[in-house]
């Protein structure tokens, strides 16, 4: 069963152009597929459809063996994918580190102490912990990305969906994020301009290009 099965979505934001026009896409449980592309292709715009955050003006969209059309079937497909986004500010919104990174346990219903030790098993073993009590919008952007991430990997997601995951990162902290992707279990959709990572994250590639995927 694919995880996703994308056919034929099309999506235009209002009053400008359609930016998707028939972008169809299989993924299977274990792949790890990357999407290049042009600025303003339509990439995160993809991916933020997969979950739900928007909606498509025609086109299907099949996630975990089901169809999901109305904003209720996709509570689920959020609790299985895991989306991190471009901009970690979309994504952190709590007071500290700590309650950014449980808040995704909490709500899918683990109790206080279950969602901390959590928290820390995650923080852990992206080497974060000494993180977990800072006020999280005075962090740098690097240590953002990486707690977005933490936050994500808190919720167990069965796949990851990640949008330019490198960006605001120096080599260094860049270089840590490949080698924690690299040795995750969970099938990985990635979208990146960074062809050297795309190489070593999810070498099977497409591209979008004029609305639709197409092999790389």
């Amino acid at each position: 069963m694919a995880l996703f099965d994308l056919d034929g979505l099309v999506f235009g934001y209002p009053g400008r152009p359609r930016i998707l026009q028939g972008a169809s896409l299989t993924l299977e449980a274990g792949q790890r597929l990357s999407i290049a592309g042009a600025n303003g292709s339509g990439k995160s715009t993809l991916l933020q459809l997969m979950v739900g955050l928007l909606v498509p003006q025609s086109g299907q969209i099949r996630a975990f063996g089901q169809e999901r059309r109305a904003e209720p079937d996709f509570h689920e497909v959020r609790r299985r994918a895991g989306l991190v986004f471009q901009d970690p500010d979309d994504q952190l919104f709590c007071p500290t580190v700590a309650e950014d990174v449980a808040f995704g346990p909490l709500n899918l219903g683990l109790g206080r102490a279950a969602a901390m030790e959590q928290v820390e098993a995650v923080l852990t073993r992206l080497d974060l912990m000494h993180l977990k009590d800072r006020v999280t919008h005075r962090l740098s952007g690097g240590e953002k990305r990486l707690v977005s991430l933490a936050a994500v990997l808190a919720m167990e997601p069965e796949v990851l969906l990640l949008d330019e995951p490198t960006n605001a990162l120096d080599e260094e902290n860049a270089e840590r994020l490949v080698a924690i992707l690299q040795g995750l279990p969970q099938a990985i959709l990635l979208v990146t301009h960074d062809a050297e990572m795309r190489a070593r994250i999810a070498p099977e590639g497409m591209r979008l290009s004029a609305g639709r995927l197409v092999p790389a």
